[in-house]
């Protein structure tokens, strides 16, 4: 054992971590295991050991690896993490409007393991858990982490409910702080962008006093702030949605030059609400087709698209299945997106430790975090069915008789309603970028004991801490009282028809600015956490064939608590806001629940060469019972150059409270496709069938659900690790998650494709007519998920230095789910894009070092494996085959470099270069709607491209 352990010690100093490598259950660093072996705590056990070699497959990337590897903050280290889900969970691939469940996204970036949810990965400071987001209500905001003071990042590549709670299903990730520090260092980083846009800074003051152990207590504070700058759609030329060759075009008629719409019933009735410019729609003389939606800079003989301004152009309506909109123009509002939100962090933490006579130690920490984060994302698209009737465009317009003549001009005198109002699709560009601000403010307080018992055979640990985060966010710009905007748009002031380079008028931006509702608050939410624990491990004195019998046992009781309120205005003076995401439906009053856990655990050496391990723990959730969730793992030294390992475990995730409580919301269905699926087949209408020829417009109904249960898991893994020489390591990993009872909600076409498994969800009144359908909450199905992770590390001499190799790299095996226990499971996702999460079959990352004197060189490579795109509509349907199609989003390899020099005096400096050859994300023809990116996706390639870094230190 003592070879092996320094085999890996020495494969570790030499090789280095890199930004992914692996550090199998390492958690020291390498100068103290050198010094001396002795028991240490690693994430994922409660009982220290005397080796760092154990049972689970645990990764740990040191500070100066982050700082090597240009990772500036939380957000990159996710996204560099080759076990992270490439999901909408960060806070690039958000930037878009988001409501109810997703609401969270405003500000809050989460941390997402192999896929299973950002509610399923357990984040640990120090440990301990933290509270959740404000207003997300679900999972940690990796913001509120104090990253400059991190000394290492612990990721469990495997579930820990029997250790940590039941929650810990797709693993954990444990963000160790830095202790005992004495001294005074600052230190500055810049993360310049080379096109500009983007880029982000970062300061810190860190000072300590006092040795803990030399004069029996320390005192530490760390201060940081960071900013992200804001990153543009329009600051890089491959956001370019105007590609309809390869498969993508905005689908948006909605342009800042607005086209002309139709209306329905009774259209041309100078009576009626709906009687419009060109009533139900014109015929074109030339092809006979009827067209409902145009715009006239379209037109034969006109200026073109493009002359209604920036991220104008012609309309593929083809590729969205509207093949009869030929003269049709687009916006490239995906481009008007921001690719990086800006965010500003103010991060503290300060820690007092003490000696007492007893030898043990007594700590006070706090933490505590300022987010301020600002979703930007493209301007209000604005119709008068929209606003209100009396938002149609006057014939006193100062642009009216322009568009009259020009369609008069194309389709004929006789076609149009000359004098009657025009009904628009505008994107008011005037109004400005809509903007959400989102403020954040955690803290966590913690006091704890820990030390030796019974002759220092055994350890202790004893805590209590209490946590908050309350964020609140914020409307800015780009948001306007709909009556006022209504009324500008009615009287004629505020003109939807300008050509690039007009303006509106003083009325029209007085109007503007009287419609804005900038400073209005959205929604804000609250959540806390009191948790009170202790752990008691040690030697049982038994001894084995391999050693000493060593247990842990412990109990952990926490209270959790949220409440979410929605518009803070008074009750009866809440004008409508346009297109502002309020979500008063779901505001709750302050809820809360406890869990009481107790747990054990125990290292059983059945022999020199296979040790056991055994854990369980039983929670008590209020409201859903017990739980009783086992872990049990084992290592077998098969060769003193090789070992085995396996583990197996459950999980236990209650619905979150927004899922339990959430009001209930009735919305009307307003489609004229849908047919009782009990006795119209798919739930179509048929027109030759009595019984199914007049649509339905039953209810749906949304919110949470009271009585949902919760998702239970299993899980395994089995791995090799071999080290044939000192200098060389390798490992396998093969995992697999099941998960039963899924907690989701299903879309309507799920519901009726599934009718006979649903048939309880469409309610029906006393006669049997259908009334309304449930879609809320259910537990629904079973998700399969397995992969295989690998890592290898090698190191030698080279020209007078030292060189480090390490590999890492993840393959995704299956991601399969059923609706419910007796469906068919679905085809296999893997490889395939999601609106949700793409579960890529590979991601690599190879990191090579070299250490001469005083400098070190680092370079990294990052490969993401390719993948089959999403269909637009009209390819899916054969509408359209553009010529350079391609189903498949190509794979994408980008590389980093750093040098450090110590040669100096006190300072330390890191210079790197992030994305060295400036490699574009791929291209990828997803629907902007539904998927983040505009020709590319966040979630798998950075947008800023290359960067430039610099890292500087001084030491006091």
């Amino acid at each position: 054992m003592q070879v092996k352990l320094k085999r890996l010690i020495v494969c570790l100093a030499m090789a280095g971590l890199g930004s992914q490598a692996v550090a199998e259950d390492a958690a020291q660093t390498t100068d103290e295991a050198t010094e001396k072996v002795e028991r240490i705590e690693v994430t994922g056990s409660s009982i220290k050991r005397h080796n760092m070699e154990g049972a689970l497959p645990l990764t740990v990337i040191s500070k100066s690896d982050i700082d090597s590897a240009g990772i500036t903050n939380v957000d990159q280290l996710m996204l560099n993490l080759n076990i992270g889900a490439n999901s909408n969970d960060n806070l690039a691939s958000n930037a878009g409007i988001v409501g109810g469940e997703e609401r969270g996204n405003n500000g809050a970036s989460s941390a997402n393991l192999r896929g299973q949810g950002r509610d399923s990965t357990l984040v640990l400071l120090n440990g301990r858990r933290v509270a959740t987001h404000g207003i997300q209500g679900r999972a940690v905001d990796l913001n509120s982490i104090p990253f400059e003071a991190i000394e290492r990042v612990e990721v469990l590549r495997d579930g820990a409910s029997a250790v940590y709670g039941t929650d810990a299903i797709g693993g954990v990730i444990n963000f160790i702080l830095k202790k005992n520090y004495d001294g005074v260092q600052a230190s500055t980083f810049i993360d310049h962008t080379q096109d500009g846009g983007g880029n982000i800074y970062r300061f810190n003051v860190l000072g300590g006093t006092g040795d803990l152990y030399n004069d029996g207590y320390n005192l530490m504070a760390s201060l940081s702030y960071s900013k992200a700058e804001i990153l543009r759609g329009t600051d890089r030329d491959f956001t370019n949605t105007f590609q309809p060759e390869r498969g993508l075009s905005p689908d948006t008629r909605g342009t800042p030059f607005a086209s002309i719409n139709n209306r329905f019933s009774d259209p041309d009735n100078p009576a009626s609400s709906h009687y419009n410019i060109i009533g139900g729609g014109l015929v074109d003389p030339e092809t006979g087709l009827s067209q409902t939606v145009l715009n006239i800079l379209a037109l034969p003989g006109q200026a073109g698209c493009a002359a209604g301004g920036d991220g104008m152009g012609v309309d593929t309506g083809a590729l969205w299945n509207r093949s009869n909109e030929i003269f049709s123009c687009a916006w490239d509002y995906p481009r008007a997106s921001v690719l990086q939100q800006p965010v500003e962090n103010l991060n503290l933490v300060s820690r007092g430790s003490f000696m007492l006579d007893s030898g043990d130690e007594a700590f006070i920490e706090v933490v505590g975090s300022h987010v301020t984060s600002n979703k930007v994302f493209e301007p209000n698209q604005i119709t008068p069915w929209a606003i209100g009737a009396e938002g149609f465009y006057p014939s006193t317009g100062e642009s009216y008789d322009f568009i009259a003549n020009a369609l008069a001009d194309h389709y004929g005198e006789d076609q149009i309603n000359r004098g009657a109002p025009i009904a628009y699709r505008w994107r008011c560009v005037d109004c400005g970028p809509r903007e959400i601000e989102t403020t954040t403010k955690a803290y966590r307080f913690l006091a704890g004991l820990q030390g030796m018992l019974f002759d220092d055979e055994w350890d202790y640990k004893l805590g209590i801490s209490y946590a908050s985060s309350e964020a609140e966010s914020e409307l800015g710009t780009g948001y306007h009282f709909t009556g006022l905007l209504a009324e500008g748009l009615g009287s004629g002031d505020i003109n939807p028809f300008l050509l690039a380079g007009q303006s509106q008028s003083s009325a029209g931006m007085a109007a503007l600015e009287r419609a804005s509702a900038e400073g209005t608050i959205l929604f804000g939410g609250k959540t806390t956490m009191l948790q009170v624990d202790g752990l008691i491990s040690g030697s049982t004195g038994w001894e084995l064939a391999g050693g000493e019998v060593m247990v842990a046992g412990g109990f952990d009781f926490r209270r959790e608590g949220y409440e979410f309120q929605g518009d803070r205005r008074a009750a009866n003076d809440r004008p409508t806001i346009y297109g502002a995401p309020f979500d008063d439906a779901n505001a709750l009053d302050d809820v809360s629940r406890n869990i009481k856990a107790v747990f054990v655990e125990a290292l059983i050496p059945l022999t020199y060469d296979l040790e056991l391990n055994l854990a369980v723990r039983h929670d008590r959730y209020d409201g859903f019972g017990g739980t009783t969730n086992p872990k049990v793992s084992l290592k077998y030294d098969i060769t003193d150059d090789l070992m085995l390992r396996a583990a197996y475990s459950t999980g236990f995730r209650v619905p979150s409270f927004n899922q339990l409580y959430n009001g209930v919301t009735v919305l009307p269905y307003t489609g004229l496709d849908f047919a009782d699926p009990a006795i119209c087949p798919g739930g179509q209408v048929n027109p030759d069938n009595p019984s199914c020829a007049e649509p339905l417009q039953p209810s749906m109904v949304f919110g949470g659900k009271e009585n949902l249960g919760p998702e239970e898991s299993d899980q395994a893994n089995i791995g090799l690790v071999w080290s044939p020489v000192d200098s060389a390591t390798f490992t396998m990993d093969y995992w697999e998650i099941n998960k039963e009872g899924t907690i989701q909600t299903l879309s309507f076409d799920e519901l009726i494709d599934n009718f006979e498994l649903f048939e309880d969800n469409f309610i029906r009144d006393g006669s049997g007519n259908l009334i309304s359908v449930d879609r809320r909450w259910v537990n629904a199905g079973e998700r399969k998920t397995s992969g295989v992770e690998v890592n290898a590390m090698f190191n030698g001499e080279l020209y007078d230095g030292r060189w480090g190799l390490s590999f890492n790299g993840s393959y995704l095996i299956e991601d399969r789910k059923r609706i419910l226990p007796n469906a068919e499971f679905g085809d296999n996702l893997v490889g395939t894009h999601s609106r949700g999460n793409i579960p890529l079959r590979w991601k690599h990352t190879v990191s090579f070092n070299w250490s001469r004197g005083d400098w070190t060189h680092n370079l990294i490579q990052m490969f993401r494996d390719s993948y089959l795109d999403e269909l637009p509509p009209g390819i899916a349907s054969g509408n359209t085959r553009p010529d350079n199609w391609n189903p498949v989003v190509t794979s994408y390899t980008t590389y980093n470099y750093s040098v450090t020099y110590k040669g100096l005096d006190q300072l330390d400096l890191t210079f790197g270069i992030k994305n060295l050859f400036d490699r574009d994300p791929p291209f990828t023809a997803h629907q902007n709607d539904f998927s983040p990116g505009a020709a590319f996706d966040p979630r798998v390639a950075d947008p800023r491209g290359r960067a430039f870094t610099l890292l500087a230190k001084y030491t006091f």
